[in-house]
């Protein structure tokens, strides 16, 4: 089985000469002294470190490619033609439209959500702040909870600080704005934090002047110093980010802003990560911090880490009884990561989940606190969203899916700006020329908003177009198990397709799942 493709990749730029490259290394079989080097030992050998990472750093959004020998497709949902859960089972009221896709996270502050989902953290990249007007109002129209990622205030040029603490950050106040400008009783703007954040006080800040009550915590990185996301030209820009403790690099097409770099000793450039050290009193005394200044709703966003970890993170999370802990399996999609790593390393998000329904099972049994889950890790459509919420339940209400809710707002910012300089793709100019007719749920928006409707950036239209397919994509899966609500979805509406499949999940083989139901009704 491949599970892997060393050497090349268009997420490096990178590729073999050759058609039939070694299985293991991907060196073309035959290396030819001449070659202008494409693979990524080629490309590596004149830019280097640079290769380590997706690019254009910082602009792109990037997959892992890896094949694992067991995902979520070796899963399928089980239907039936009889009962209905949740709803009257008259055939005139158990119909799909009547599904409820709506849920609660939380301990003792809820979160209200029209649909089991959101978004991944969205930082101080370009490619988000560019676009999350469409991201963020897009999250409140369609009811999910928008994050935002690590280290805003920290890359804000504008933003204002007194004695080491953020007093004024208009880049974080925009992006609280555009959600709650437009929030309607469901969803949340979650501020995430990681080492940077904790030292400059941006959730003390966003909580006080911001009306912020959500934070999230992340373990086992801090800040991606600035390095390729912004490549700098101006010498006062990189002295003020130096005396925040980055490591900063020119513009490297700019000899002379090189020149005048060096000489106020600004160091070579090295993209790398804080490394915060997980400690359990230290975790319960942030979480007590951070509610101690106001926060409502607190979360963990972990990552694929080994099961040690993961057991951390479950007991920690209990003992301090935060609201949600969200587990980032191997596999899924980043902007910054290393891409040899973003492949080899880490639990796979299914083998993750399991393990952690499994110790969450462990947990309820002795009586503790359990917070609600969520999973992240290369999730995209309706069936992904099925799939994990029954694999996990009970513990797991809701995916966090990063890539996918990225995608719509780049679409309808773009269609914007082509429908403005008359250059509609032909692919979407089929379906017209002009926004009523692009978009499916124009004409409901317009219903719904009314004269604010003018003000709905085309990326937000997109975005909501994209969770009402998710929406009615879910309702239809969930009204073929004869599920009405998402708290009746459990893990017997699942099948293991392999017996490989079956051992990591637990879920029966497909050969043997109800088979002594099916005999009693077969032989009585």
């Amino acid at each position: 089985m491949e599970i892997g493709i060393p050497n090349v990749s268009s997420a490096t730029g990178t590729r073999n000469r050759v058609p039939d490259p070694a299985p293991y290394s991907g060196i073309c079989s035959v290396c030819l002294d001449g070659c202008p080097g494409l693979c990524e030992i080629g490309k590596s050998s004149y830019r280097g470190r640079e290769v380590i990472y997706p690019s254009p750093f910082g602009k792109v959004t990037s997959g892992a490619t890896k094949k694992y020998p067991v995902d979520y497709s070796h899963l399928n949902i089980q239907g039936t033609c009889v009962g209905a859960v949740g709803i009257d089972p008259d055939p005139d009221k158990a119909i799909f439209p009547a599904v409820s896709t709506e849920t609660e996270l939380g301990y003792k502050h809820k979160i209200k959500l029209n649909l089991p989902v959101f978004t991944g953290a969205l930082g101080s990249t370009d490619i988000a702040k560019d676009n999350w007007e469409g991201l963020a109002v897009g999250a409140a129209i369609s009811g999910i909870i928008v994050v935002i990622g690590e280290n805003v205030v920290g890359m804000d040029p504008k933003a204002e600080f007194k004695n080491g603490a953020v007093v004024k950050s208009p880049e974080l106040e925009r992006r609280v704005n555009c959600f709650k400008d437009w929030y309607n009783g469901a969803g949340a703007v979650i501020l995430q934090q990681n080492v940077e954040d904790t030292r400059l006080k941006s959730a003390e800040y966003a909580i006080e002047k911001l009306g912020v009550e959500c934070v999230e915590l992340k373990w086992g990185q801090g800040a991606k110093n600035i390095g390729g996301e912004v490549k700098l030209k101006t010498l006062e820009r990189a002295i003020e980010l130096k005396n925040r403790g980055y490591i900063v690099v020119p513009d490297p097409t700019d000899p002379v802003v090189q020149t005048s770099f060096k000489e106020e000793g600004i160091r070579e450039f090295e993209r790398h990560s804080r490394l915060g050290m997980v400690e359990y009193e230290s975790f319960i005394k942030a979480v007590e911090y951070y509610r101690s200044v106001g926060a409502k709703f607190i979360s963990l966003k972990t990552g694929a880490y080994r099961i040690t970890d993961l057991a951390r993170a479950l007991k920690f999370s209990s003992d301090a009884g935060i609201d949600l802990l969200t587990m980032d399996g191997a596999g899924g999609g980043t902007g910054m990561s290393p891409w040899r790593m973003m492949n080899e390393w880490g639990i796979p998000t299914i083998y993750l989940q399991s393990i952690a329904y499994k110790f969450a099972s462990q947990l309820k049994a002795k009586g503790k606190h359990v917070p609600d889950l969520a999973i992240a890790g290369g999730f995209s459509l309706e069936d992904h969203i099925f799939k994990a919420l029954a694999l996990g339940a009970p513990f797991f209400k809701a995916v966090c899916m990063g890539r996918s809710l990225m995608i719509p707002a780049f679409v309808g910012k773009n269609i914007q700006k082509w429908i403005q300089e008359e250059k509609l793709p032909s692919e979407i100019k089929k379906y017209g020329d002009v926004p009523e007719r692009i978009f499916i749920t124009y004409e409901t928006l317009k219903a719904k908003f009314g004269k604010d409707f003018d003000r709905l950036p085309f990326g937000a239209i997109a975005m909501y177009t994209f969770c009402d397919r998710l929406k009615l994509g879910l309702q239809q899966l969930m009204a073929g198990a004869r599920k009405f609500a998402l708290k009746y979805i459990d893990r017997k509406d699942l099948v293991a397709l392999t017996k490989e499949a079956a051992e990591v999940t637990g879920i029966p083989y497909v050969m043997e799942a109800d088979i002594e139901e099916a005999e009693r009704i077969l032989l009585s």
